[in-house]
């Protein structure tokens, strides 16, 4: 694809989505903590600072916000499993990317975080129910989403990001 923004696409819902895409969702996120610790081992602290597009985040960024954004998401899972359809807060991923923690803390760390958020998500998301795939947060922009959609969004979220630094890697 040609657009660096958005090197694997936009993410698109199927409908029905069935327990194998809910199957293979999760093997995506089971997957990304080791494709994204391989995909920069051996990286550069310059390697980290290049930004995957002109005027987009550096690849050092993009490490440190996959494990704030799914944690955001784990956080959301909990919430919908425990609450009757809760509104979320959003949260500013622009200003999170701009916070100093980011540039001062080696990709090392989020690296962990992300295997160890991923390692609990996954026992969760595994022990699921047909009933529970359909319970549901409301973003406060984008409206109610059921969990199932949820999945196959940050699976997708994973992917993108990962390509973002392959993609860079390679170029």
């Amino acid at each position: 694809m040609s657009d660096l923004r958005y090197p694997i696409g936009l993410f698109e819902a199927p409908d029905p989505i069935t327990p194998d895409h809910l199957g293979a969702w999760i093997d995506a996120i089971e997957a990304l903590p080791d494709q994204m610790r391989a995909a920069v081992a051996g990286l550069s602290d310059a390697d980290l600072d290049t930004p995957y597009r002109p005027g987009g985040w550096t690849l050092r960024q993009v490490v440190h916000h996959v494990p704030d954004s799914h944690l955001n998401s784990y956080v959301r899972f909990k919430w919908a499993l425990t609450e009757a359809e809760p509104t979320i807060k959003a949260y500013d991923e622009v200003g999170w990317a701009e916070l100093p923690d980011v540039a001062g803390t080696p990709v090392e760390v989020s690296l962990d975080l992300l295997g160890a958020l991923h390692t609990r998500w996954v026992v969760l998301l595994r022990s699921l129910t047909e009933a529970d795939w359909q319970r549901r947060f409301v973003h406060p922009a984008s409206g109610p989403m059921p969990l199932a959609e949820a999945a196959g969004r940050y699976a997708w979220h994973g992917r993108h990001h990962l390509a973002h630094v392959t993609t860079t890697v390679g170029r």
